[in-house]
């Protein structure tokens, strides 16, 4: 698919403390920073495709109708709504004579002469094209916002969270031939649109049907999550917050309540090398050659410095041998 591109400098969000696991935030910027990229991506996008249906013999602009489904890197769902009431706003500003009587535009004419880089934060225009597009919002996007509805901002991981969710929810023949709009951000700013272009075989052991198959229980996953008291919670975040820099560190949590594959922390060396366990899965085989295997059991005591103490090893338990990996930081 067609892609449109969009960067700038701008201190909307950033991590100046290297110590620090926390960003410094500008609200108000970021949202800012976050629908003019969408803008600017959105235009470049359409005249990409424009100029390439005029050389297909097709003259006609292109819309936020023409995608099958929109998803959006989500750092909250309402700013994702608020994103497609702001791709009708362009569309409905792209068109010399919008109809304002009856469709999508119906009621709207109030606002043909705004200038978008004047509307980030007009309630009026805002509270008018969320209106508008609610059904558009429903049809397209809704369905996409299951992960983020559950699991909140998950940053860099957000935008394929909703394709996710939309593949979850969908039979393969719903999928097939559709035009999925793609938007992905990165604060600082970088942002890009672009579209996918689902495989027309939807047939019974299709790779569309493979893909669908996987994620068909993802509702039931999160669903399955163990649920833990507010201050439990707190007291995670904290530990978190106190080790996420440490040398000569293992964590002390359970991975009992991990699913099975997932790959977790066993402790970070002196040099700050990092080795991984994974929860085995059923009907795993034999291990590769050269792969370690380690038996991993609770650490019941928290290290805070590395300087005060050097962390032991686990204990050794009966339980099933997992898969290691050691990371050197380098990707």
């Amino acid at each position: 698919g067609l892609r449109g591109t969009h960067m700038q400098h701008a201190y909307d969000f950033y991590k100046p403390d290297m110590v620090s696991e926390y960003p410094v935030v500008d609200g108000k910027l970021s949202i800012q920073c976050y629908l003019s990229a969408l803008d600017r991506c959105y235009a470049v996008y359409r005249n990409k495709i424009h100029a390439q249906w005029q050389k297909e013999g097709t003259d006609r602009r292109f819309t936020l109708n023409d995608f099958g489904f929109m998803i959006f890197h989500s750092p909250y769902c309402k700013l994702v709504q608020k994103s497609v009431a702001r791709l009708l706003l362009n569309d409905f500003l792209s068109v010399q004579n919008p109809e304002t009587a009856h469709g999508v535009f119906s009621g709207l004419e109030a606002f043909r002469d705004v200038k978008l880089e004047d509307t980030y934060f007009d309630r009026d225009v805002e509270k008018a094209f969320m209106k508008a597009s609610a059904e558009l919002f429903n049809q397209k996007t809704k369905a996409s916002l299951l992960v983020s509805n559950q699991n909140g901002n998950m940053y860099t991981p957000s935008v394929y969270g909703c394709l996710a969710s939309l593949l979850a929810q969908y039979a393969p023949e719903q999928l097939a031939g559709q035009r999925i709009g793609v938007f992905s951000y990165g604060s600082g700013f970088a942002a890009t649109l672009y579209s996918i272009r689902v495989t027309q075989d939807a047939t019974p052991g299709s790779a569309l049907d493979k893909i669908t198959a996987s994620l068909s229980d993802l509702k039931t996953r999160l669903d399955s999550r163990k649920c833990i008291a507010p201050d439990i919670f707190a007291e995670n975040m904290k530990i978190r917050q106190e080790t996420h820099h440490l040398a000569n560190y293992i964590p002390q949590c359970s991975v009992e309540d991990l699913f099975e594959g997932t790959w977790y922390l066993v402790r970070v060396d002196e040099k700050h090398r990092r080795t991984y366990a994974r929860r085995p899965l059923m009907g795993d085989g034999p291990l590769e050659a050269g792969v370690e295997v380690v038996r991993p059991g609770i650490v019941h005591e928290h290290i805070p410095s590395p300087a005060k103490k050097v962390p032991r090893i686990p204990a050794t338990t009966e339980s099933e041998g997992v898969t290691v990996a050691i990371s050197n930081g380098e990707h």
